[in-house]
């Protein structure tokens, strides 16, 4: 729960021994009645800050370790607390912990994950659903632990490959500001002591130069503008629809944003269909866990048409954002009955595509950056040392 905060405690058991640890509570009073249900008699109880987010790695690093704990024949409780004592992050230790006595009081384990809504996402919830009811709750941990490490290496892929021309131009206009501020002025008063014309480009370049020491704070804000207007507008819902709908349209950075989001959203369809889940109520999971509100309406409207009788394939054409051989794929599937073989081949073959394009888009990048930077560069180096070959002729004229 949002409301929660990090309590550090020691406290005595019955037998005298000297216990101490961390638990979740929504202030100090119930902190101490926790520790009082526990058999603990509180010695010391200070609130303690959280310096460290939730990471998904280690979110799905738990499912994986509880679903081989699980196999190995433990009980659900006994599991949690056994990672609860191993894991390294005090805020983990406790919320396992908590995990742990919610079930020990008869509280079921996605009744549990769902008081923890900014740590367990919707798909959670769904899976360990699913595995109380069938019964298989080893399997739905293991499949998607799975399924988030996959979609993390996924994510990070992409956007390392988008981070890099990035990262390169901002050090080649770093570069660039700093001779055009710091450099040729130098060079400018020096080339005034002689009374010769200086070439076209040394001109423009000079130019430039004095343009930007000018006005180098006005260009500063200029520069920052659209960064805090985008900030601004980040959470209003017309500008998200209308950046990720010009995000798509994008030559690489299109191609390489849908195949991660078509991905996710056919492993999540992939991971329901295998457990046993309802097509709908997959549709909902992979609306909740993907993210951009462009994403999560095309798919409710999807989820609106299946559920008013329309054939899954067309009303995923409607979407407008699937790809024709995922709609008729789907289509397939439906069909033949075979539809979470065709999901779990889309799936796939969404992955591996968008892991291809990461590496041929930096593959790419690196010598056409390469090579930008060289020209803006050399150029500024020619523009400053072109009149050194002037000076002589000038000097012998004086």
């Amino acid at each position: 729960m949002a409301a929660n905060h990090l309590w550090r405690w020691r406290a005595l058991t019955l037998q005298g021994e000297l216990q101490q640890g961390t638990l979740w509570a929504v202030n100090r009073e119930a902190a101490f009645s926790q520790l009082s249900y526990e058999a603990l008699c509180p010695l010391s109880l200070s609130r303690t800050l959280m310096l460290k987010k939730w990471q998904p790695q280690h979110c799905y690093e738990i499912f994986r370790q509880l679903a081989a704990l699980l196999q190995a024949g433990l009980t659900l409780a006994y599991s949690l607390q056994m990672l609860a004592d191993q894991h390294p992050m005090k805020q983990w230790q406790a919320l396992l912990a908590r995990l742990a006595n919610d079930l020990s009081a008869g509280c079921a384990f996605s009744e549990a994950l769902k008081k923890w809504p900014e740590v367990f996402p919707p798909l959670y919830i769904s899976m360990m659903k699913t595995g109380e009811l069938t019964g298989k709750l080893e399997e739905c941990c293991s499949q998607l632990a799975q399924q988030q490490k996959s979609q993390q290496l996924l994510s990070m892929k992409v956007k390392k490959a988008l981070r890099y021309p990035l990262i390169i131009l901002a050090l080649a206009v770093v570069v660039v500001l700093a001779m055009v501020t710091l450099v040729l002025p130098e060079f400018a008063a020096i080339y005034q002591t002689f009374n010769t014309p200086l070439p076209l480009l040394t001109q423009l370049v000079m130019g430039f130069a004095d343009f930007v020491h000018q006005h180098i704070i006005a260009l500063f804000f200029v520069m920052l503008f659209p960064a805090f207007m985008m900030r601004g507008l980040r959470y209003h819902p017309r500008w998200q629809r209308f950046s990720q709908r010009l995000v798509l349209r994008l030559p690489v950075m299109g191609v390489l944003v849908r195949g991660q989001k078509l991905s996710q959203i056919f492993t999540v369809l992939s991971l329901t269909q295998q457990a046993g889940i309802a097509f709908l109520q997959g549709l909902e999971s992979a609306e909740e866990s993907v993210a951009g509100i462009f994403w999560q309406e095309a798919l409710r409207g999807a989820r609106e048409r299946v559920a008013q009788g329309a054939p899954i394939g067309s009303s995923l054409s409607e979407a407008r954002i699937f790809t024709p051989l995922c709609i008729q794929l789907v289509r397939t599937g439906e069909v033949s009955g075979s539809l979470d073989t065709m999901l779990a081949n889309l799936a796939h073959h969404h992955n591996e595509q968008t892991f291809q394009h990461a590496d041929n888009l930096a593959s790419l990048l690196e010598p056409l950056l390469l090579i930008v930077t060289g020209i803006i560069i050399g150029t500024l180096v020619v523009a400053m040392y072109l009149p050194i070959f002037h000076l002589g002729d000038a000097m012998s004229a004086g």
